[in-house]
């Protein structure tokens, strides 16, 4: 009796070795992003569109802003051509995990949360946190000065500002918004005290609504922008890195920059 139950047990080790192995085997040779673009020959890149000067729209619903350069530069590299589809930012994540989309370029601080979910490359873009208010207010100066109760503070959903400000303000109330656009509309009309988002983003608007709205430039935080793929796909990080390494401060990147963050003549193209 003791002699099959030995081999009894031995069997049993047996089989969860071969299908441990198995599905070890299968996962190492599951066919990583870059393998399946590169055979599709294309690439789908999902994006939020209303981070400026990120990702927008033109009049004619064509995606444009710096992300979508650096988009566009990555289907160039791989010889492949390029659709950009697009999702609220809190739906962006889900679509990738779907294989809805093969990466995300919106913006995407990196951060320890979101990385238990999806990978992403080394920065392509350092920023930080501020805040933007009306511009009739001349006394804020820090985020400390809106902590007081009866404040309202406008956030976007799924964002590393929503995140922030839910940590940080713990007397104002925290009013969620779909997309940037949104919480700006409702800072501009009087239901917003003040806003929370990225100072590249800030700025643009400000220039566009100098008469509306003032930006708070001390950074409540600092953080880096990283392009995200699926969780575990280590072979497309490794390009990406790679791809990222040659690309920013090129000659293509430089002049990209320059367009979006220094100049404005392409606000009188976005929709």
């Amino acid at each position: 009796m003791k002699k099959l139950n030995l081999i009894t047990c031995l069997l049993v080790f047996a089989i969860a070795f071969v299908v441990t192995v198995g599905a070890g085997y299968g996962e190492a040779n599951a066919k990583s992003t870059i393998q399946k673009v590169l055979s599709k020959k294309e690439l789908i890149i999902g994006t939020a569109p209303g981070y400026l000067p990120f990702e927008m729209l033109d009049k004619q619903g064509n995606f444009m802003g710096y992300d979508v350069d650096l988009g566009k530069a990555i289907a160039e590299s791989l010889g492949v051509s390029v659709e950009f589809k697009q999702f609220p930012f809190a739906g962006i994540i889900p679509a990738l995990q779907t294989g809805e989309i093969d990466m995300v370029i919106a913006g995407m601080t990196i951060r320890g949360d979101r990385a238990l979910a999806v990978s992403f490359s080394n920065p392509y873009y350092a920023t930080g946190q501020v805040l933007m208010v009306p511009a009739h207010d001349n006394t804020t100066s820090s985020w400390q000065d809106l902590n007081v109760k009866g404040k309202r503070i406008a956030i976007s959903q799924g964002t590393t500002g929503a995140l922030l400000a839910k940590q940080i303000f713990k007397e104002p109330t925290l009013m969620d918004f779909e997309d940037f656009p949104s919480a700006t509309l409702a800072l501009v009309n009087g239901m917003a005290d003040a806003l929370i988002y990225d100072e590249p983003a800030i700025r643009m608007y400000e220039t566009m609504q100098e008469d509306s709205v003032r930006g708070v430039y001390d950074l409540i935080s600092a953080e880096n922008l990283g392009v995200a793929v699926a969780y575990g796909d280590f072979e497309t990080v490794h390009w990406l890195n790679s791809f990222l390494y040659a690309y920013v401060n090129s000659p293509a990147e430089i002049e990209s920059r320059d367009k979006w963050f220094h100049q404005t003549d392409w606000m009188e193209l976005m929709n």
